[in-house]
């Protein structure tokens, strides 16, 4: 039986953390900066959780346990 194959899409827009939780990147910091506050600029770093209701969604798209935590 082939592998089954992660989804790349996926694989580069969200991490799993060990104890599980599903962490995504803040939307709104691509383009158009130049007229953003800096407060705004700096509050949309880092990661955000993933809306639990779309966990599953996400989850479907990482086929291994290792990833699944």
């Amino acid at each position: 039986m082939p592998k089954m194959k992660t989804n790349k899409a996926a694989a580069r827009r969200f991490k799993i953390t060990g104890t599980g939780k599903i962490l995504r990147r803040q939307c709104g910091k691509r383009h158009l900066n130049e007229w953003m506050k800096a407060n705004k600029k700096r509050n949309l770093r880092g990661y955000a959780a993933v809306h639990p209701d779309v966990e599953a969604h996400v989850l479907s798209m990482f086929p291994y346990p290792q990833y699944l935590r």
